[in-house]
């Protein structure tokens, strides 16, 4: 899904915060600062930036309690309000009964 031209793919700003905070605390090693990397990344091979808002936060106390990860929830509840499909190989993430999702 993501390869096929046909379909707008979309980073979500919720994964740029994970990828920060994870390489602040060593778990993911990049060669430059995150904060300039994965910006520059997406916009490099044509990814479009997801925003969080209100609504989208205001979504995750409809949510069920399935995944504990906050990053994940965050991530489900824009997948949610947006619409979208979510691209995916965590099989917690996929159990969602509201979500549409791609491995």
């Amino acid at each position: 899904m993501i390869c096929d031209n046909k379909n707008e793919v979309v980073l979500s700003t919720v994964s740029i915060w994970e990828c920060i905070v994870k390489h602040q605390i060593g778990r993911f090693p990049l060669l430059m600062p995150p904060a300039i990397y994965l910006p520059e990344q997406r916009k490099s091979h044509n990814i479009s930036s997801l925003p969080l808002d209100e609504a989208i936060v205001a979504h995750l106390s409809k949510l069920p309690l399935i995944h504990r990860d906050p990053f994940d929830r965050m991530l489900i509840c824009q997948a949610i309000e947006n619409k979208l499909t979510l691209v995916t190989v965590d099989n917690i993430i996929r159990s969602y009964p509201i979500l549409t999702t791609c491995s």
